[in-house]
């Protein structure tokens, strides 16, 4: 690690909020005007050939600025948090050792945290896992649902349940630890590397418009051939990216348990709900400065709060 960089001299940004509000754009348009390289820190934008489905930015669209940490799983993989923070912290202190500014964009909530307030996740117990594992498989999502929120109302409310993967890990923590899975979290504080925190977000009712659109491009941009291409990749044996908003519903819909509507309907109303999650989670971070997405002086916006 280069732990003799100062951040007085070059401090990251994060662009962070919900989906769909113009993170990315924000992200590009730092990037160029703070000599900047993007550190993507969207969970499933990790993974390679998940592309619609997640709304990532095609290479051309990238304006030729460096991008890190997309495209660095294949859909087998297991995404963790703790994989990412490490692999992450690398790439913001090589870009900070190399003088330029590291650009934080994206929404994985617990991602955030993690990069940000340097989260020691507590250690594993395998005996617990594989209780709470065996849970999953045999009574799916909605057991270890029910579970959590018999264990911790507010963890529930705050991981998606369709995540059985975070729901298993969580209670597992509740379990190891007898505490709630939050108190597991870092306290908020100063963020690493002085990191100054942007925050996106638009007015509800303009959001839903927002993703009812992008979810009607993905369906009709080829989403359904990307999940059946990544089908004979393995999608179906990942235990994280066959979970993902979109991809999950496309399953469903190839696998004959529904329409293809229905399918489009459920992303839209997965997607809609994840967004109130992230809102919800990002709004009781204090150090977050708000921008409006719609404003159409944004990146002027964004200039003037990181302006000493």
């Amino acid at each position: 690690m280069t732990a003799d960089i100062s951040v007085t001299e070059i401090q990251p940004v994060a662009v962070i909020g919900p989906t769909a509000t113009g993170k990315s754009d924000l992200g590009l348009d730092l990037a160029e005007r703070l000599d900047g390289e993007i550190v993507n820190i969207d969970a499933m934008q990790q993974y390679r050939g998940m592309d619609i489905g997640t709304a990532k930015l095609s290479v051309a669209e990238r304006r030729g600025i460096v991008h890190h940490r997309l495209d660095v799983l294949d859909v087998t993989e297991t995404a963790t948090v703790a994989n990412y923070q490490e692999a992450a912290v690398r790439d913001v202190e090589d870009i900070l050792a190399r003088g330029k500014t590291p650009i934080v964009v994206g929404g994985s909530m617990m991602y955030v945290q993690s990069l940000l307030d340097e989260w020691a996740f507590p250690a594993t117990d395998p005996e617990v896992r594989a209780k709470w594992e065996k849970v999953l498989v045999e009574g799916g999502t909605d057991a270890v649902n029910r579970a959590l929120r018999e264990r911790d109302p507010e963890a529930a409310a705050s991981i998606l349940a369709t995540d059985g993967r975070r729901m298993v890990r969580a209670l597992e923590v509740v379990e190891i630890t007898g505490q709630p899975f939050a108190a597991s979290a870092p306290t908020i504080g100063e963020p690493r590397w002085g990191t100054r925190l942007l925050g996106v977000d638009r007015d509800t009712a303009e959001l839903d418009e927002r993703i009812a659109r992008r979810t009607d491009l993905m369906f009709s941009g080829g989403l359904v051939d990307e999940v059946r291409g990544l089908v004979g990749e393995g999608l179906k044996d990942g235990v994280t990216a066959p979970r993902a908003i979109g991809y999950a519903q496309v399953l469903d819909y190839l696998d004959g348990e529904s329409d293809l509507d229905y399918a489009r309907e459920r992303t839209f109303i997965g997607t809609r709900r994840y967004v109130r999650r992230q809102r919800s989670w990002f709004r009781r971070d204090r150090r977050v400065h708000w921008l409006d997405g719609a404003d159409p002086s944004l990146l002027e916006s964004a200039l003037a709060v990181l302006s000493p």
